[in-house]
């Protein structure tokens, strides 16, 4: 069984953290309006080659077919879930760590 933490809001509300816990890449367009809201550093851009292969940007010598957004570390979210709310995709999926 996994305990969830419930914290409080300054005016006394109760309040959960929403954690990123993935990505869809079959969603995700890479228009990094998650990346520009997340003041952690959660989220990385990343593009796809023509195998679908992960690939970082700024190579020169690679071929991106498109860009994603990836999740890089997991560990530094806050679970304040405003990336899910700037995602015009809806392609994260948001939990409990």
């Amino acid at each position: 069984m996994q305990a969830t933490l419930t914290t409080f809001t300054r005016d006394g509300r109760a309040w959960q953290p929403s954690y990123l816990l993935e990505i869809n890449p079959a969603l995700c367009i890479g228009c990094g309006r998650c990346f520009k809201v997340c003041g952690q550093r959660v989220m990385e851009l990343k593009g796809i080659d023509e195998d679908g292969n992960l690939v970082e940007l700024g190579d020169d010598d690679v071929e991106i077919e498109r860009k994603i957004m990836t999740l890089v570390d997991a560990g530094a979210c806050i679970g304040c879930a405003a990336c899910a709310r700037a995602c015009p995709k809806d392609c994260q999926t948001h939990g409990f760590a």
